[in-house]
């Protein structure tokens, strides 16, 4: 047997790795960013979610003015988590004594005998929050920070005049770098032999830029056999594509006419939360060129998302917990990465998450001195 067939011992952490791919596969994603909780329409007024970012939990919770809101979940109390309570008015609730907290964190309300003390003055941890393109946004990190992080501008789903789109989540067992490689690396066409939402993918550009990596194939999209037929090629160029990961986010772009986004985050070490934004401007009707009203693309997108796009997600999910498997196995194997645009990917995750340790500990320090 190859000596690095199977490891006996653990994958390295951040700070003992000793190549790019083990450092990425230890790297965690910078928190002073807005990183997506929840689907918009999973979260009703008078709901409490628990999501959680890099082992953290947070209790996110709407309340009966419709706005949602984000607190460590926990009661400063007991220490139960709060997403196991209930929302009262615009309160959060402990399930134990009924201790209820507001959207800041501030302890409001303490039903039960306090023994003649007063009751205590205390905030638990909040969390910026924001409502925008079906999704629940939340600021993990310094909340100070939050207002110079902008969500990314999607111009084509605001407005009245905006493209359908229906966003689709999923939660993976598998690193949130594994998430970037795979939706960027156009070289697995392989295991989507069944679909083709892409064929023959050749790299073209491979260009790392700040907090950027710009990629593009000259690749056949959408050459599916139903998706076929709902694209004008005449229309629209679908002999190439264009891609970004724009840390910490990911899109593409296939002749400004088929577009996509990917949110992840990171809910731990092996365990990432996708949500992904595919929108169209127009499809046509089979077998013509009468483009398909836009009151008709919202319904249309729930069929081809149940039909279509996540199984054909489903097969990337499949790739991806085996390679998380894989790679806790064999981590020390010789990497024998051929895609650079994959190498690109994986050093940006690694210097920013380079960049936020460093912050941190010039934090602790200053707070130590």
């Amino acid at each position: 047997m190859d000596a690095h067939a199977r490891s006996t011992s653990h994958p390295p952490r951040f700070r003992e790795a000793k190549n790019l791919r083990q450092r990425c596969r230890a790297a965690g994603m910078d928190p002073d960013y807005w990183y997506p909780a929840v689907l918009e329409k999973d979260m009703k007024r008078g709901q409490v979610r628990e999501i959680v970012f890099q082992g953290r939990s947070i209790a996110v919770f709407r309340g009966e003015d419709g706005e949602p809101r984000a607190v460590d979940n926990r009661c400063a109390h007991r220490q139960l988590k709060l997403s196991s309570g209930s929302v009262e008015g615009c309160q959060l609730v402990c399930p134990y004594h009924g201790w209820a907290y507001d959207g800041s964190g501030q302890l409001v309300r303490v039903d039960h005998e306090l023994y003649g003390r007063k009751q205590p003055r205390l905030r638990i941890p909040a969390f910026p929050v924001q409502v925008r393109y079906g999704l629940v946004w939340v600021f993990p990190g310094d909340p100070e920070r939050a207002a110079e992080r902008a969500l990314p501008e999607i111009p084509e789903l605001e407005g009245p005049d905006r493209w359908a789109c229906v966003p689709i989540h999923f939660e993976w067992q598998a690193h949130h770098s594994m998430v970037i490689d795979n939706v960027s690396d156009f070289s697995h066409a392989h295991l989507h032999r069944k679909y083709r939402p892409f064929t023959d993918a050749v790299l073209t550009r491979c260009e790392a830029k700040d907090d950027r990596v710009y990629v593009a194939y000259d690749t056949h999209v959408g050459g599916g056999r139903i998706s076929q037929h709902f694209v004008d090629r005449k229309q629209v160029d679908t002999s190439q594509i264009e891609l970004c990961y724009e840390y910490p986010y990911q899109w593409s772009d296939t002749d400004g006419q088929i577009k996509h986004w990917l949110f992840v985050r990171p809910v731990d070490e092996r365990t990432t939360a996708a949500f992904f934004l595919f929108y169209f401007k127009s499809f046509k009707v089979p077998g013509s060129r009468v483009r398909i009203p836009r009151s008709l693309m919202t319904p249309l997108l729930h069929v081809a998302n149940r039909l279509m796009v996540k199984p054909l997600l489903g097969q990337d999910g499949f790739a991806l917990e085996a390679e998380q498997e894989g790679y806790e196995a064999c981590w020390d194997a010789p990497n024998l990465e051929l895609n650079p645009a994959v190498r690109a990917f994986q050093t940006l995750t690694v210097r920013k998450w380079e960049e936020h340790l460093e912050r941190a500990e010039a934090s602790a320090q200053r707070e130590g001195a």
